[in-house]
C-alpha cells in the first residue's frame, strides 16, 4: 500500500496543469528582469563614458584646460542657475525653435497635403522642392544675412526651414499610403473628396506624420544651435560660442549638457505622443 501510495503522489507531482502553474511566476520574473533590462541598456554608455571623463581627468589623463572635470562642469551649471543666465538663454532658444518649428511645420503639413493628394501640383511643384532642399541650412545664411539681416526673423527662417523638408516628406507620404481596401469602403459608403481625406486619408497617416514631426523637431532643434554659433548674442549656442572665445570650457560643456538634456527630453515627449496616437489609432489603420 505504501508503494501505491509513492506512485500516486509522484505521478500527481508530475500534472501538466501543475507544471504550468508553476512555471508561471517565473515566467513573469523573467519578463520583468527583460523589462528592467531594456530600460537600463540606454544608459550604459553615457555611464560608461561619464566614467571614462571622471577618471580621466582625477588622474591627469587630460589637462583640464582642455576637458574641465564634471565637479567643474557642475558648478558652472549651479553659477549659470543662480545668476538667473541659464533660465534667460534657455527661454530665448526655446521660443526661437518653438516659434520656428511651428511655422515649418505647418507650412510642411500645408505642401505635403498638396503633394499628396493632386499628382498636378506633385508634376510642378515636386522637382523645384526636391532642388531646394538639397541646399544645406547654412548655405541659405549668406543670402539671409543680406536679406534680412542679424535679427530674429533670419533664426526663424533657418529653423522653420529645417522643419519644413521632413515634415514635408513625411506628409506627401502618409496622405498617399491609404490602404486600397479602405479605399473601397469610401467608395461604396459614396464619400466626397474631403470626406475621404477627414475620415480615411488622415487617420491612415497619422503615425507617418508623427515620425516627419519628431524628425522635424531634431532637425530644427540642431539648426537652432547652428544658428545661435553663427549670428547671436542670446541663446545657449552663443553660450558655447561665449565660452570658446574665453577659453572657458567648463561653460562651453554645461551649455551642451543643457542642449543634449533639453533635446532629449522634449524628443522623449514626442516619443510617447506618437506612441499615444499609434494606440488611439482604429485597427483598421494599423494593417
Amino acid at each position: 500500500m505504501s508503494k501505491a501510495l509513492g506512485e500516486w503522489s509522484s505521478a500527481a507531482a508530475h500534472v501538466p496543469g501543475r507544471e504550468a502553474n508553476e512555471a508561471k511566476p517565473r515566467a513573469n520574473v523573467h519578463r520583468r528582469a527583460r523589462a528592467v533590462g531594456w530600460q537600463i541598456a540606454p544608459w550604459l554608455l553615457p555611464a560608461a563614458l561619464f566614467a571614462l571623463w571622471s577618471i580621466g581627468c582625477e588622474r591627469g589623463w587630460i589637462a583640464p584646460q582642455i576637458l574641465p572635470p564634471p565637479q567643474m562642469v557642475f558648478d558652472t551649471l549651479c553659477e549659470l542657475a543662480r545668476n538667473g543666465d541659464l533660465a534667460h538663454h534657455t527661454f530665448v532658444s526655446l521660443q526661437r525653435v518653438l516659434l520656428g518649428f511651428g511655422a515649418g511645420t505647418l507650412a510642411g503639413l500645408t505642401i505635403g497635403a498638396a503633394l499628396g493628394l493632386s499628382r498636378t501640383v506633385e508634376s510642378y511643384v515636386l522637382p523645384a522642392f526636391n532642388a531646394l532642399v538639397q541646399i544645406p541650412v547654412l548655405g541659405w545664411l549668406p543670402f539671409l544675412l543680406l536679406l534680412v539681416g542679424v535679427g530674429e526673423p533670419l533664426k526663424y527662417i533657418l529653423i522653420a526651414h529645417a522643419a519644413l523638408v521632413p515634415v514635408t516628406l513625411s506628409t506627401m507620404q502618409g496622405f498617399r499610403q491609404t490602404p486600397a481596401a479602405l479605399d473601397e469602403v469610401a467608395r461604396v459608403f459614396a464619400y466626397g473628396r474631403w470626406q475621404r481625406i477627414a475620415y480615411v486619408v488622415l487617420p491612415a497617416a497619422v503615425p507617418t506624420l508623427a515620425t516627419g514631426v519628431r524628425l522635424a523637431f531634431t532637425k530644427a532643434w540642431l539648426a537652432l544651435v547652428v544658428v545661435e554659433l553663427v549670428a547671436s548674442s542670446e541663446g545657449l549656442g552663443y553660450l558655447i560660442v561665449y565660452g570658446r572665445q574665453l577659453f572657458q570650457l567648463d561653460l562651453v560643456m554645461a551649455a551642451v549638457v543643457i542642449v543634449g538634456a533639453i533635446g532629449f527630453a522634449i524628443n522623449r515627449l514626442l516619443d510617447a505622443l506618437e506612441a499615444r496616437l499609434r494606440r488611439g489609432q482604429p485597427s483598421a489603420f494599423r494593417e
